[in-house]
């Protein structure tokens, strides 16, 4: 039970990466590298902090804001200085592996002995359930304080989500769609393409970078390495959520990149549950997201195919 509420609660935490790599690579159609430095800025900004005992509500927010702002370097060089969308993120990705040194001192910064989010959800929750460090669930032992993470990142998620699909429905989120879709027609109809295309990345980037600063609260240390591999993370949960929901609405577009994260970090729990040795993780992942990216279109051309000797 502790391995499937853990697996929940990082699937559930990284969701929000999801959804910033969903804005980049669905709605610019660019797969943002700046995602994998984001992760562990967002981390190391909030870890820094905490040590210095800020509170960890504003600590968290200070992640995010510096995701935007490591998102808004990528999108001037993208849209102001013209380089190639792949390159600018490459190229702030690498430049943040030594500002996140910069900003921790070193390469990790432990907060088990800190107050975070988490501390604070469990000391919330024990009015409710109790002053036990553990508790039975279903004849499972779980303790208080994962029981206090997985509500934490359900409702850091429903908030995220929720203001992302209001966001998306005003003026402004409806012209940084349209600037994906067809920036020409952007442009014709007065939207400054070159500013969206910032703000989109800024805020990509801010989801992903607040991801990072849960994340490293969740597990009780921030690391410089932390964000390797996050930008595949998110294009797979992406990827299995779009397989799962079928359809491109934009709120249950929403509702597949969170359950994408999900199911994606429990077949990673299964996988190791069943003796995967962790060196081979990232192996195991990038076998998921080819399996993710080929099964859909091979399913798809075996339905027409059928169709096809159906009405022949």
């Amino acid at each position: 039970m502790t391995l499937l509420i853990g697996a929940l609660t990082v699937g559930l935490i990284l969701s929000l990466l999801a959804l910033g790599v969903y804005i980049s690579f669905r709605i610019f159609k660019t797969a943002d590298m700046t995602a994998d430095g984001s992760t562990a800025l967002g981390g190391a900004t909030a870890a820094v902090l905490l040590v210095k005992g800020v509170h960890p509500l504003l600590a968290t927010a200070a992640g995010a804001a510096m995701g935007m702002v490591a998102g808004t370097v990528t999108g001037v060089l993208h849209a102001r200085l013209r380089i190639h969308g792949l390159l600018a993120g490459i190229l702030v990705m690498t430049a943040l592996y030594s500002i996140n040194l910069h900003i921790m001192g070193r390469s990790n910064v432990p907060l088990m002995e800190v107050d975070t989010l988490v501390t604070g959800a469990t000391e919330a929750l024990k009015p409710l359930v109790g002053k036990a460090d553990t508790h039975n669930i279903a004849g499972w032992q779980v303790a208080s304080r994962d029981i206090a993470a997985f509500l934490l990142s359900v409702l850091a998620v429903i908030i995220v989500s929720v203001a992302l699909y209001l966001f998306m429905r005003t003026d402004l989120g409806t012209a940084m769609r349209a600037t994906g879709q067809n920036d020409q027609m952007a442009r014709a109809q007065g939207a400054d393409t070159g500013g969206m295309i910032i703000l989109g990345l800024a805020l990509s980037n801010g989801l992903i970078a607040a991801a990072g600063a849960l994340l490293a609260q969740y597990q009780g240390f921030a690391d410089v390495q932390m964000g390797f591999g996050m930008i595949v993370w998110g294009l797979a949960s992406i990827i299995i959520g779009e397989s799962l929901v079928r359809t491109r609405a934009l709120g249950i577009v929403i509702t597949g990149a969170v359950m994408g994260s999900v199911l994606f970090r429990l077949m990673v729990a299964i996988a190791l549950r069943f003796g995967l040795n962790p060196n081979d993780l990232k192996l195991i992942t990038a076998v998921f997201v080819l399996v993710a990216l080929v099964v859909p279109d091979l399913l798809s051309r075996i339905r027409r195919r059928r169709g096809v000797q159906q009405h022949a």
